[in-house]
């Protein structure tokens, strides 16, 4: 972390050195446009809502996958505060084979309803092109692929929209396990390594820069002691100069952290969201909105990025 000078890809602060204990990365376009939304990275920590239109999704287990309920959360995410809501219609871990026309059958009656109620940005979780054209012809903004690309024509639609681009570290083929336990010298080296050469595509397929976002994969192919240790090591990847999106919401490596079950991650998914924010995390994926929406105005509140609601106390 800073403490004095700013390390590369970090940026000091207004007083002329950078926050302790806190990672302000310098991003070289912070002021982003997702829909009909602008944020500033510089002084946000946006919070972005989880809604899964699936059966099998490892935290809700289907509690979203009819179709009036997926709206209803979204629609209750945006009221809630979130800044973006992530709609999704396959879960990344593996599982039964869904053709596309199914998923997207699933995922863009949500967008087309939710742009309909609200001005949140919407986010479409695939690793699929023609979902993600689908999705953003129906509303969506921005397209997550949990994937990083690993279909070259992803890029290409991405590039032939507004869309903003998540490029996502994972190693495994879509909707599969890796054949033996993952394995890396250097976790975060790898994963900025990849994530480096992942921009560097979605540049050559004319994405621009003010047009991508990054996520280092927590749990995506890593165990947990990998996980621990690309969240410490957050800021090598902030240094990449994107905005960095840490979605950590009551994965495994949190319940195994602290040994707790799903449905009693909550405490430990606010506070690893809270210590990515200080590491220079710029978006947080989450499950729990209003805590999530809470703990992020908090975390901007103390570094001065925005004022109390009130401040009356000992006045």
């Amino acid at each position: 972390m800073t403490t004095g000078p700013a390390a590369p890809g970090l940026q000091s602060d207004a007083a002329g050195s950078a926050t302790p204990g806190w990672v302000v990365p310098a991003l070289r376009h912070p002021v982003r446009t997702l829909g009909r939304r602008t944020v500033d990275f510089d002084r946000r920590i946006a919070v972005m809502a989880i809604v899964n239109r699936t059966p099998d999704s490892f935290h809700d287990r289907g509690a979203t996958f009819e179709l009036d309920r997926a709206v209803a959360a979204a629609v209750r995410a945006a009221e809630l505060g979130a800044d973006l809501v992530d709609i999704g219609g396959v879960k990344f871990a593996p599982g039964p084979e869904l053709p596309a026309s199914a998923e997207i059958e699933r995922v863009v009656p949500v967008v087309r309803q939710l742009a309909g109620e609200s001005d949140v940005a919407i986010s479409v979780d695939t690793f699929r092109p023609e979902v993600a054209a689908a999705a953003v012809a129906a509303g969506a903004s921005v397209v997550n692929d949990t994937t990083g690309l690993s279909d070259p024509r992803m890029a290409s639609v991405v590039a032939d929209s507004d869309a903003t681009i998540v490029i996502t570290h994972s190693v495994a083929p879509p909707r599969t396990e890796l054949p033996t336990p993952p394995h890396y010298d250097d976790v975060t080296g790898a994963v900025v390594a990849f994530l480096r050469e992942r921009v560097d595509r979605a540049l050559a397929a004319g994405i621009p820069e003010s047009r991508i976002i990054v996520d280092p994969g927590h749990d995506l192919n890593k165990n947990t002691v990998h996980t621990l240790e690309l969240t410490r090591r957050l800021p090598e990847v902030v240094a990449l100069g994107h905005p960095v999106l840490a979605a950590v919401s009551n994965k495994d490596f949190v319940g195994e952290a602290l040994g707790r079950p799903r449905g009693e991650r909550l405490s430990g998914s606010l506070a690893v969201a809270t210590v990515s924010a200080m590491l220079g995390a710029r978006i947080v994926r989450m499950h729990d909105v209003a805590e999530s929406v809470d703990a992020m105005r908090m975390v901007e509140a103390t570094l001065g990025w925005r004022e109390p609601v009130e401040a009356r106390h000992n006045t």
